[in-house]
């Protein structure tokens, strides 16, 4: 294949392994066209010539360019509401504790922000309120789609899976130049804090408890150790009957002495009553 920059395996090889060192994001062999056509834009913008010095550069004097290797190699794939059961289970959840004062939400791979504002809708819903005594923490290692998340403007098709009732109750639409987007109300904005934080950080610059973390679909990235690694700085933070949610295809049995089953793809704390 004839390609506009030079892309050897020893390359790919770095990139694969600067990307785990940095984000915990294991590449498998089937990546190598990914990594060329998102990496490719960097050596542009750069305008460099090779993969090789490309990295040699990153790795000498990276400064900023670390973030928008990570950023180039980080997956956002996210929908409003997706996995829909873990919405229904997160409403009664906080039905359930009415009256506790404020309880705190993290949600840990918070990418262009539609899981974090499901979870700020969800909690309207609980409370019949827009001033529902929620703290959303929306965290991700990926600066661009944090500052999509916190600007809640979305292309209507967007939301065109959600009920008429939620639209109108959470969304503005645009008109004018803005004619085809919507905004979440600014009703909801108070409720989510977006910031970023990489799993990968020693410690987490977090105070628990909270009551419901969701980490779903970036696991999936890491191998088991590092899994294992992010449960154990996690985990701690989980209010003793707090819920971890983690994504359709992740599992966590590897880990029974952290967290256990509790309903679908749903855990708690392994020390948590039964």
């Amino acid at each position: 294949m004839n390609r506009e920059f030079d892309f050897s395996e020893r390359d790919f090889r770095r990139v694969c392994q600067l990307i785990y060192q940095r984000a915990g994001i294991a590449l498998a062999d089937s990546k190598r066209d990914m990594v060329y056509s998102r990496l490719s834009r960097r050596l542009r913008t750069l305008g460099l010539r090779s993969f090789q010095a490309y990295l040699d550069q990153l790795e000498s004097n990276g400064g900023d360019e670390w973030e928008a290797f990570t950023n180039a190699l980080t997956t956002n794939l996210t929908s409003f509401f997706r996995e829909s059961h873990h919405f229904d289970i997160l409403l009664q959840h906080l039905s359930e504790r009415r009256g506790r004062g404020q309880l705190r939400i993290w949600c840990a791979a918070a990418s262009t922000g539609e899981e974090p504002w499901s979870l700020a809708i969800t909690a309207c819903e609980a409370f019949g309120s827009m001033t529902p005594p929620v703290e959303i923490l929306a965290s991700d290692i990926d600066t661009q789609v944090l500052a999509t998340g916190e600007r809640g403007v979305y292309p209507l098709e967007r939301i065109k899976g959600l009920n008429t009732a939620r639209v109108k109750s959470f969304f503005q639409r645009g008109t004018g130049p803005q004619e085809g987007m919507c905004r979440v109300r600014n009703d909801v904005r108070p409720l989510i804090r977006f910031f970023q934080l990489n799993l990968l950080s020693p410690s987490y610059a977090l105070k628990g408890p909270f009551d419901a973390i969701f980490c779903r679909n970036v696991m999936i990235y890491f191998d088991k150790p590092t899994q294992r690694g992010v449960l154990e700085r996690m985990t701690p933070l989980l209010a003793p009957d707090g819920l971890l949610f983690a994504g359709h295809s992740e599992s966590f049995l590897h880990a029974a002495d952290l967290v256990r089953p509790c309903g679908r793809t749903v855990y708690c704390r392994a020390d948590a009553p039964k």
